[in-house]
């Protein structure tokens, strides 16, 4: 959908479609056709329905055959919607099969990563409305311990600086322009916004890679460096954010000074145990799968500890007597904040959009939760469809 601000600037807003499952072209048809109509029916909203579109590595080479593109063009038609950003960050299998740590793989130390995402913006192109900016969120980077030292550093960034003379090259050609958006999340390479700001000054934005962006591309350094601003962004995920304890304003106002652009809002909450104990940990177990990771970061005074994933968490904890919180990443429905025994981390999405309908923050805003084959039964007391939309609905009323 998009949206006029009342500054006149435009933004876009869409859930992803990664809630569906599906790794092929025609599963990604069938799932367009089979709910887009409801959804975009149940919310109010003027003109075509933006679509945030997740491509896996198979589907995207299905797309990449002319019948099948021309195929996506004809129900985009007949849906009376668009596509304007692509999550890139799931490569492979993504729902009824382990995820966990294999989600981050391939990296972006390895250059199939370079290779998948070029093809995603490749097949952007000819789907993105003239005049609009594409964008592609992607893995942060690589999880954490499978980054060993600087070598590795060096190499996600000089394959990102691949991709952004990739995104510019493309924008030569067809006029159009495509941002990748890298998505912090917890306990990988880029988990926090300050370790994510002295990622870009360090090794995005630095003079080295200004000169490597020259390098691939005839341009002058003044224009490199703009260019690597341009089309390296970030991907704020908001579930993300508010499990590592972030504020909302204030990593608007350090990736702000730091230049660093949100190139899509991801609207996302997770899980709060305000004061956890060994009895109320227990109720977490319905929340336990075997498909993905939901990282636990507790805090109890100035002390933090992080733990990879919900049973690691369970194992640890002990019936001390000290106060701690939980903040757990596990997408539920953001309209969801009562959750019977704990909350959700709602009200960071609230402050954050208020922030955003104040100024907005970025021009692509996506509702992303999906945990939704996972998710306890009694949560999912609507149709799948329903729960879309009513996400949709719920964050319309923050931004009215």
């Amino acid at each position: 959908m998009q949206i006029t601000h009342q500054d006149e600037s435009i933004y876009h807003l869409t859930y992803c479609s990664n809630i569906h499952q599906g790794e092929s072209m025609p599963e990604v048809l069938e799932n367009l056709c089979r709910h887009i109509p409801e959804v975009s029916s149940a919310v109010t909203h003027e003109g075509p329905f933006g679509i945030g579109l997740r491509l896996s590595a198979q589907a995207a080479r299905d797309l990449s055959d002319p019948a099948a593109l021309a195929d996506l063009i004809r129900i985009l038609r007949q849906l009376n919607a668009y596509i304007f950003t692509i999550n890139g960050f799931p490569y492979g299998p993504f729902h009824g099969t382990r995820v966990k740590e294999d989600v981050y793989l391939p990296d972006w130390k390895d250059p199939e990563r370079l290779r998948y995402t070029n093809q995603l913006a490749d097949l952007l192109i000819p789907l993105l409305p003239d005049g609009q900016v594409g964008s592609i969120s992607t893995v942060p980077g690589a999880f954490k311990a499978c980054v060993k030292n600087d070598n590795d550093i060096r190499s996600m960034a000089a394959l990102l600086i691949k991709h952004c003379a990739h995104l510019v090259q493309l924008e030569r050609e067809h006029g159009k322009r495509i941002v990748l958006a890298l998505e912090p999340e917890p306990c990988c390479f880029l988990e926090t916004i300050e370790e994510s700001i002295r990622f870009f000054h360090d090794y995005l934005f630095s003079e080295e890679a200004a000169t490597q962006l020259q390098e691939a591309i005839d341009v002058t350094r003044t224009e490199a460096q703009k260019l690597l601003r341009t089309h390296l962004t970030l991907c704020l995920d908001l579930c993300h954010a508010a499990v590592e304890y972030e504020e909302a304003a204030q990593c608007f106002d350090a990736l702000e000074t730091a230049g660093i652009e949100i190139g899509k809002l991801q609207i996302s909450a997770g899980l709060r145990l305000p004061n956890v104990t060994t009895k109320s940990a227990e109720l977490m177990q319905p929340f336990i799968d075997d498909v993905y990771l939901h990282q636990v970061i507790e805090r109890h005074g100035s002390s933090v500890n992080r733990y990879v994933d919900l049973p690691e968490a369970l194992s640890a904890l002990e019936d001390d007597g000290i106060e701690r919180e939980w903040r757990v990443h596990f997408h539920v429905p953001v309209f969801l904040n009562d959750l019977g025994d704990f909350s959700s981390t709602q009200f960071f999405v609230r402050d954050a959009l208020a922030r955003h309908k104040a100024s907005p923050v970025s021009r692509h805003l996506e509702v992303e939760t999906y945990t939704w084959d996972v998710l306890p039964l009694q949560y999912k007391n609507l149709s799948l469809n329903d729960a879309i939309a009513r996400e949709l609905c719920w964050v319309q009323d923050q931004l009215r």
